[in-house]
């Protein structure tokens, strides 16, 4: 094949060590040689391996993407190396030959496709994206975290016989509190316990006097008081992040408040895509099919002898695929296009008694906002709702009028139509 960079390297990234190839002209086969060396992934090291790569006239370096492992690769190569580019490649599209699978051969390898212009770097944030990308991901985590303490408690009430949540939607309410803390302080009698309830929850206190009599013991309450302890803790980790996300993204108001205009999308919703595919799209993301594809949210595409072998999604970005599906189902419960979108697909897969057709559908609607999002941020125009007569007004009433006619007619009906007045 062509070779198109002359001098190029390639880096294969382990936990401690890196096997560094690099092709340049020489006296091996074709004319070319290939030059290793392994380094330690200490940060020092690193910089003395981008120098080595400059000193050698490198100007294109690829490496697999391998986590976490390979940003201090990258960023070193970047910050210390004079490089026309450094592509950071999915390792899912440079795999090995089977049978030579070392560190130093796949170096060797990804060195020979980088040489030949077989490879694409994916998507690197910027710096400050990248930091935002990083808070914004914890917070997910800990979001994840307090739900589960929740379950844990609720667990332990459970096990104490104590029924709060078969009468509040959740132990974790305000009266919820006030109850779980007289129990810990020693009051069993469910009459005084269920006077607690503030707010709605007082319509409920004929059966919030029975669900908060049990058995609650010293240990139920030495466990329920760890894990309001913990729940408070994750509170105010949560609080800090807010602030933190909130400052960080500053230099992305224009952006963000383009994506509010989205149905479904709220701030935090809007600071995550945001931390995820950048503030310019068109720069990174050539269209939205592009961007629909790198986030796992369209039909897979395996054809073979002529037969679509399956359609099934890619796994794309895990992070932004569960915040475009929960932004879909706040999107439907409201009117409006994205809502006729997801009627008109559960419909088409089996109705609503099939969860199935529901699952499917959902992930249609989070494929349009994805779409959507492109668009609002690569025009710099808010979102301009179509209207949940959309789908209707692109009918044709007579194609539609003779479709409907002819399923009545079906089902041995006899139809006759008139005009209305």
């Amino acid at each position: 094949m062509q070779v198109i960079y002359e001098r190029c390297a390639a880096v294969d990234v382990g936990k401690d060590v890196i096997a560094v190839a690099v092709r340049m002209p020489g006296d091996g086969p074709g004319g070319r040689v290939t030059v290793k060396r392994v380094y330690k992934t200490f940060y020092g090291v690193l910089r003395e391996a981008a120098r080595w790569l400059v000193s050698e006239g490198v100007t294109h370096v690829a490496m697999e993407a391998t986590g976490i492992y390979s940003m201090p690769v990258y960023h070193a190569l970047v910050e210390h190396g004079d490089f026309e580019k450094v592509l950071v490649c999915n390792a899912g599209h440079v795999k090995n030959v089977p049978g030579r699978k070392t560190d130093m051969a796949d170096a060797e390898w990804l060195c020979q496709l980088l040489e030949c212009g077989l490879l694409a770097g994916s998507f690197i944030p910027p710096a400050d994206v990248k930091a935002a990308r990083d808070v914004i991901r914890y917070r997910a985590k800990i979001a994840q975290q307090r739900v589960s303490e929740i379950a844990r408690l609720a667990n332990v009430l459970q096990d104490a016989g104590i029924k709060l949540d078969s009468v509040a939607w959740s132990v974790s309410t305000k009266s919820g509190r006030l109850m779980i803390e007289a129990l810990i302080d020693g009051e069993r009698r469910g009459q005084v316990l269920a006077d607690l309830a503030i707010g709605r929850m007082r319509k409920k206190i004929p059966e919030l006097s029975m669900a908060l009599e049990g058995r609650f013991e010293e240990h139920h309450a030495m466990l329920c008081r760890l894990h309001l302890d913990h729940l408070d803790h994750l509170d105010g980790m949560l609080k800090k992040l807010d602030a933190q996300i909130e400052a960080m993204m500053q230099p992305f108001r224009a952006a963000r408040d383009l994506l509010i205009t989205i149905p479904g999308i709220g701030p935090l919703s809007a600071a995550s895509v945001i931390s995820e595919i950048g503030a310019d799209v068109r720069g990174y993301f050539p269209d939205a099919a592009h961007l629909a594809s790198w986030a796992g949210l369209c039909p897979g595409n395996h054809e073979s002898a002529g037969r679509h072998r399956t359609g099934k999604r890619r796994k794309g970005n895990q992070h932004l695929q569960p915040v475009l599906v929960e932004c879909a189902w706040a999107a439907v419960r409201h009117e409006g296009y994205l809502k006729a979108l997801y009627h008109r697909h559960v419909m088409k897969w089996g109705g609503y008694r099939s969860s199935t057709a529901k699952s499917k559908a959902i992930i249609v609607v989070a494929h349009a906002i994805l779409v959507i999002i492109w668009h609002v941020l690569a025009t710099g125009k808010p979102y301009d709702e179509l209207g949940s007569d959309y789908f209707t007004r692109r009918l044709d009433p007579e194609r539609e009028a003779q479709r409907l006619i002819a399923r009545l007619q079906a089902l041995g009906k006899r139809v006759t139509l008139e005009d209305a007045a």
